[in-house]
């Protein structure tokens, strides 16, 4: 079985067949970088870095790029508000917002493309749809004629009657209600610096107009994957679809992904969370702010648990709950390394080439039969799951079918205990392996370090004393204030873990 994709163009899921074989072009639409990036800004570029890495696994060269839009009537709003240049704005929120990709392990991006220095490349296009007559100059202003595009509206389904919505601001005349602006004339209040040379005089490109150039210069006239959310499939999408299609006559993209929106749920949000302020903050949650409180892998994890076509509920108890469930793993790694004195991530490593073309056969050296077995049923599942248009909340959930079963295998051999080198050979490959499954993913990408603060390990060592009298109290018979002590750390989120070899503490 091959790759299916749901394609937003003809609303059903299609073969996924590169336009090149062996070679994938994707686009995905970035931010405009006039205020900081939040949550929602995080969501395309996870899911298609995802995306790309499965790509990679499957034996595909991928070439993504994702643009930054740096010229738009927004930064000039915020500029002025800000009492800053638009340059300095665009390069201050662009760095926040490339440090935070980093932080979420967004590693795939080949190209960054800036529309300020594509100018030339919008020129091109503007002039070729005003040579076909589909454009129109208009008191220094340049238009898109919808009506000359027979079949405008295919992407969104809309008829040219229901053009509300349109983000371009009005200038002079147009000829229908629908055109929308290719090139915007300069005002005299507007600074010098989004006044570009063009033939119709100075001034700056529509927003539109701006993906479609960057797209086709690095991509070429077709490409396979356009990607964005679902709040972009009218009137940008659409008019992207226009406004190429026409210049090239030829296919802008074959395949049209949207991932769905974030959203806040409010019925999952705590009681100190449920003030009217708290509930805005939520909604603008900038990643500066959410990635200071939570780990980078954290929130890749919480935005990968959903198939990407359904919304995202963010709420502070959700991202908890993918916290535990992001336990699960750390818990079964931590346990491997305890009874194998080997490091899952160390073994993990030397396993892996890139992309992971051995990945199939991770488990070749393991001699009990359950955990082979465990391992092909996990990546069969996974590769299914990403197979069918890249669910990854399918692949995660086989994820967890292999964690635990490996649990049941150490539990079972009794390596807490002692065991055979031979049975804790197999319990670390088994890990190791279930750590290059998820990397497919973009998650356990390296071990994760948990935040001292500036106590210099007072807390542990405080915590050592604790379990001490504990296990004092428990000697002596006095169950209940040892519960007491138990009870009362989870209540501060704080984890006793009893085994054989000792008690350990976590925070959650």
């Amino acid at each position: 079985m091959g790759i299916t994709i749901y394609n937003t163009l003809t609303r059903k899921k299609e073969p996924f067949e590169p336009i090149v074989p062996g070679k994938v072009g994707i686009y995905l639409c970035g931010p405009t970088v006039y205020k900081p990036s939040h949550i929602g800004h995080a969501v395309g570029p996870v899911i298609f870095d995802a995306i790309k890495r499965y790509l990679v696994f499957r034996g595909f060269a991928v070439n993504w790029v994702v643009n930054i839009t740096d010229v738009d009537d927004k930064l000039i709003i915020e500029a002025a508000e800000q009492n800053t240049t638009m340059s300095e704005l665009a390069e201050r929120i662009t760095a926040d917002y490339l440090k935070a990709m980093d932080t979420l392990y967004v590693h795939g991006v080949d190209l960054r493309p800036k529309a300020s220095e594509h100018i030339g490349d919008i020129i091109d296009i503007i002039n070729k749809l005003i040579e076909k007559d589909i454009a129109y100059p208009s008191g220094g202003d340049v238009y898109f004629d919808v009506s000359k595009d027979a079949d405008y509206g295919k992407l969104s389904n809309r008829n040219l009657e229901d053009q509300a919505g349109q983000r371009d601001l009005q200038g002079a005349e147009k000829r229908n209600p629908g055109d929308f602006a290719l090139w915007k004339n300069a005002k005299e209040e507007e600074p010098e610096e989004v006044k570009f040379d063009s033939p119709w005089g100075k001034g700056r490109p529509g927003w539109h107009i701006e993906c479609s150039a960057m797209a086709s210069r690095y991509l070429g006239d077709t490409f396979d994957i356009h990607g964005g959310g679902m709040d972009l499939i009218f009137p940008h999408h659409e008019n992207e679809i226009a406004q190429s299609e026409s210049a090239s006559d030829k296919t802008f993209s074959k395949y049209w992904m949207h991932h769905g929106l974030t959203r806040v749920n409010t019925k999952k949000i705590s009681k100190s969370d449920a003030s009217p302020e708290m509930q805005a903050a939520l909604s603008k949650m900038t990643l500066h702010n959410l990635l200071a409180e939570y780990p980078g892998e954290l929130i890749r994890f919480f935005i990968l648990s959903t198939q990407y076509r359904r919304p995202i509920e963010y709420s502070t108890q959700e991202i908890e709950s993918k916290r535990k469930g992001l336990e699960t793993f750390y818990r079964l790694f931590e346990r491997a390394e305890r009874v194998c004195a080997c490091s899952p991530y160390e073994t993990a490593d030397t396993g892996t080439t890139s992309p992971d073309k051995n990945l199939a056969d991770a488990c070749a050296g393991v001699t009990d039969s359950s955990l082979t077995e465990s391992w092909s049923v996990a990546f069969e599942a996974f590769t299914k799951a990403m197979d069918d248009d890249f669910n990854t909340a399918g692949a995660i959930a086989a994820m967890f079918d292999l964690a635990g079963r490996v649990n049941v295998f150490i539990e079972k051999s009794g390596l807490e205990k002692g065991g055979s080198d031979q049975d804790k050979k197999d319990a670390i490959t088994a890990t190791a392996a279930l750590i290059r499954l998820a990397r497919l993913i973009g998650v356990f990408i390296e071990p994760q370090v948990k935040k001292s603060g500036s106590d210099d390990g007072l807390t542990d060592k405080a915590m050592q004393v604790l379990i001490e009298v504990r296990k004092h109290l428990k000697k002596n018979k006095d169950f209940a204030t040892a519960d007491l002590i138990r009870d009362r750390l989870t209540e501060s989120g704080i984890t006793l873990e009893d085994r054989p070899d000792g008690t350990v503490w976590r925070a959650e």
